[in-house]
């Protein structure tokens, strides 16, 4: 069982907690550090659709770490990526 940090934020209206991936989707960045499996396709695919109906014209970050997985859910992924109007830049980290 992985724990996932929190960061805290501080803006004028006082504090914020965010789990980590919430704080990096809010900066456009998505990661993938897992083998993908259809679950995590589905959490990919949800987060591009929603960083593209958030502004569709600023580029979306996707860092993988990953050794590989099934090529449905990784087509699902790309299909996205193909599809939605921002530029996606991909990093690979570790396996890719």
């Amino acid at each position: 069982m992985s724990v996932i940090p929190y960061v805290i934020e501080q803006t004028k209206l006082g504090e914020r907690s965010y789990d980590i991936y919430s704080r990096l989707l809010k900066d456009r960045i998505i990661m993938i550090g897992s083998e993908i499996n259809d679950q995590v396709a589905s959490s990919v695919v949800a987060q591009l659709l929603f960083l593209e109906a958030e502004d569709a014209e600023k580029d979306i970050f996707l860092y993988i770490n990953s050794p590989g997985g099934s090529t449905t859910a990784g087509f699902a992924i790309l299909d996205t990526m193909n599809l939605i109007k921002p530029d996606v830049q991909t990093l690979c980290m570790g396996f890719a």
